[in-house]
């Protein structure tokens, strides 16, 4: 038997190349081996994103990235938080169980109001909200990057707690880290990030991969650029890529010219496939999926209720 995960996707913007060898190409892959569900985290994103329009744009296009990169619907419930309103609800009941020091020790919560995000309550109890999505499900495992282990330890310490106050209920899900999803290095060398501007979307034209690939800090000194390389070697092998980069030693020029080809040959299918799926067909995917959904979460729910008490 398939085991059961769930993922999911923060719909922020627009994706690009990062986001794709990090978390869609790993993600939808997942999706081969096993079951469950894959959910848009849209709730999550109001404690950082305020404006209605550019949301709703975005988890129209995000699910589209995500179709476009070959996610298998046949073995993953694609749906939004906001339809399902049992994670709203168990995360209350969470937040109820849990106390304020055990979530002071948030990594991402410190991380964000380090980096100058507005410290709201949401955002102080995100962890609660993300383990009510993992719990409600009965999941197996949880695919996060070494940075987001807290989050499914936060989920598996609350199941614990709940389990110990009210009898058993939740399973305790494990991480599946990607031990092989390195960074992805941008334009500049660093981590390729828009808060940096030095990325290369994802399903960009032709000229536009052109213009970021261009763009690319290359050494001074050297035959091969390294910054050329590192992203280059996420298209091909490195042994494909050895007499391309000997014979065209120091010269950069033509090095890049042959990303620019090789990213397109790798997009130009997806890019295809994207441009064909229409807004009504994402909304109706996600309706269907948000059904689903429900109907599981709708019973977690009734137990849940019964355990603390509030149904007569």
């Amino acid at each position: 038997m398939k085991k059961k995960l769930l993922t999911g996707l923060q719909p922020s913007g627009q994706l690009h190349v990062g986001n794709y060898f990090g978390a869609i190409k790993p993600n939808v892959e997942l999706f081969e081996d096993h079951q469950g569900l894959f959910m848009v985290a849209d709730y999550h994103a109001l404690t950082s994103l305020k404006d209605p329009t550019v949301l709703r744009k975005n988890i129209v296009e995000n699910v589209k990235d995500y179709l476009a990169a070959g996610l298998n619907l046949d073995n993953a419930i694609l749906f939004q938080s906001s339809s399902v309103q049992e994670h709203t609800e168990l995360a209350w009941i969470f937040n109820c169980l849990v106390t304020v020091p055990f979530l002071m020790q948030g990594h991402a919560y410190k991380d964000k109001v380090a980096r100058g995000l507005e410290p709201n309550v949401g955002l102080f109890t995100y962890p609660m909200l993300q383990a009510a999505d993992i719990l409600l499900y009965d999941v197996d495992v949880v695919p996060v990057g070494e940075d987001q282990r807290q989050h499914v330890e936060y989920a598996r310490e609350v199941a614990k707690k709940f389990n110990h106050t009210f009898g058993n209920t939740f399973k305790e899900p494990q991480e599946l880290i990607n031990e092989s999803v390195a960074t992805v290095p941008g334009t500049d060398g660093e981590k390729m990030s828009k808060s940096y501007g030095n990325t290369i979307p994802l399903f960009a034209t032709r000229e536009e991969i052109q213009k970021a690939v261009m763009s690319i800090v290359t050494d001074s000194v050297g035959d091969v650029p390294e910054n050329v390389y590192a992203i280059h070697k996420l298209y091909k092998s490195e042994d494909e890529l050895i007499t391309l980069y000997e014979e065209k030693k120091g010269k950069y020029k033509d090095l890049k010219d042959a990303l620019v080809e090789d990213i397109d040959t790798y997009i130009a299918p997806m890019r295809e496939r994207r441009a064909s799926i229409t807004d009504e067909e994402v909304k109706k995917i996600l309706k269907a999926g948000g059904e689903k959904a429900r109907e599981i979460a709708g019973k977690k729910m009734e137990e849940v209720r019964k355990k603390v008490g509030v149904s007569l």
